[in-house]
């Protein structure tokens, strides 16, 4: 049974204004938990799904887990349990309180991360959506026990305070993405450790990432939604149409251009 829509508390509220997250323990029960795995794990048995998720075979895959892994991106756009929670109330409440406005969904994605599977180099959310004014605020729902063994994410607290930093080329032998956004100087990545039905809220321009997942047998399975102020005016196109958190479609302004950085992104992040 779900659990009923909590507002955040003033604390929590200051918590995640001044450190660029929010972990909010036990959002989702276990039943919800084992129910958006099966439901993954049967889209991934069931094979590619074109334009949204194209694993290949183990003899295709010259022995990189995460190509017969990779992450599905934008599942809400096939499949109902993935939109259902896209748009789930108890999300929608805490996005309120951290937009202070209306949130609109405009992303979701599965990542699978295997045991063996590389990580994503630190990097900023808003450097790919290109939401103006204002960012975006992720929601990563940690479907297993995330920590740094199985590649659990790390923060830098207070990046989200600066502005969009133009990246350099992350080591390929560690990271799947290309770009790597260094640590600012005096500040430092903390790990964030997530127990199965926990989300961690995040401002878009909060440097993050994780590190290989360096077990032998556990999945580091997370859904990730991202959301957006309902005052923004454009973004980048690759997460048009988005949806109001009863599932209506807005129209947005497409974001053009290579932005700050000069450089075009060629799909969702």
């Amino acid at each position: 049974m779900a659990t009923a829509a909590t507002r955040l508390t003033p604390d929590q509220l200051a918590s995640f204004h001044e450190q660029g997250y929010l972990v909010l323990p036990g959002v989702f029960n276990q039943d919800e938990v084992q129910a958006l795995i099966d439901n993954f794990m049967d889209i991934h048995a069931q094979g590619p799904v074109p334009g949204f998720f194209e694993p290949v075979a183990p003899e295709q895959s010259g022995g990189d887990i995460l190509k017969q892994y990779p992450r599905i991106m934008h599942p809400h756009r096939f499949n109902e349990m993935a939109r259902r929670y896209l748009l789930d109330q108890r999300l929608a409440v805490i996005l309120q309180d951290l937009f202070d406005e209306e949130p609109l969904a405009a992303q979701s994605m599965l990542y699978f991360k295997p045991a063996g599977g590389r990580g994503q180099a630190l990097h900023q959310d808003n450097f790919y959506l290109r939401v103006e004014p204002g960012t975006c605020i992720a929601a990563w729902v940690a479907l297993d026990s995330a920590d740094r063994a199985n590649g659990g994410l790390e923060v830098v607290p207070g990046t989200h305070k600066m502005d969009i930093f133009c990246p350099e080329e992350a080591d390929a032998s560690v990271s799947f993405t290309r770009d790597f956004v260094p640590i600012p100087e005096g500040l430092e990545a903390v790990p964030v450790n997530l127990a199965s039905g926990d989300v961690l809220f995040f401002n878009g321009s909060l440097v993050h990432g994780s590190q290989p997942n360096s077990t032998r047998d556990r999945f580091r399975r997370s859904f990730i939604c991202h959301y957006i102020g309902r005052s923004s005016e454009r973004m980048s196109r690759w997460y048009r149409p988005i949806l109001t958190m009863q599932g209506a479609e807005v129209t947005i302004d497409e974001n053009t251009g290579g932005g700050p950085c000069g450089v075009e992104i060629g799909g969702p992040h």
